[in-house]
């Protein structure tokens, strides 16, 4: 495989990994915190060790790492809005699996991040440069 070839591949799976770790991080971090009240340094505590919530931790980690690694090698301009699908990840897990109500609204902005990302997608990035 060329190294541009394996560079284009590498960007596509960590943007992947980037958008997964996100949503369901914060899917799992909000399962675990629901219902708890946090108000005390030791309530925090239990509420980090708690099982739900140290998976989304970890996943929330998982994130950082894979998107630190992602912009060393591709253009902030491509990350960022590729990424973004996150959101959308993450509405549709609250909507289906947490039971959330979304608005008419929040699709609508949830439909223009996916319009976005597919414009930007379209466009060249430093992946696709070399």
């Amino acid at each position: 495989m060329k190294p541009d070839a394996r560079l284009k591949w590498k960007t596509r799976v960590f943007a992947i990994i980037v958008v997964l770790s996100n949503a369901f991080g914060n899917f799992f971090l909000d399962r675990g915190m629901r219902g708890r009240v946090t108000t005390t340094p030791m309530e925090y505590v239990a509420a980090i060790l708690s099982p739900w919530v140290m998976l989304g931790i970890s996943l929330l980690i998982l994130w950082l790492l894979s998107r630190m690694a992602l912009l060393s090698w591709a253009d902030l301009s491509y990350v960022l809005p590729v990424t973004s699908l996150g959101y959308v990840a993450t509405a549709l897990l609250g909507r289906f699996f947490l039971n959330e109500q979304i608005s008419p609204l929040r699709w609508a902005g949830t439909l223009l991040i996916v319009g976005g990302t597919i414009l930007v997608g379209l466009g060249t990035h430093a992946g696709d440069e070399l």
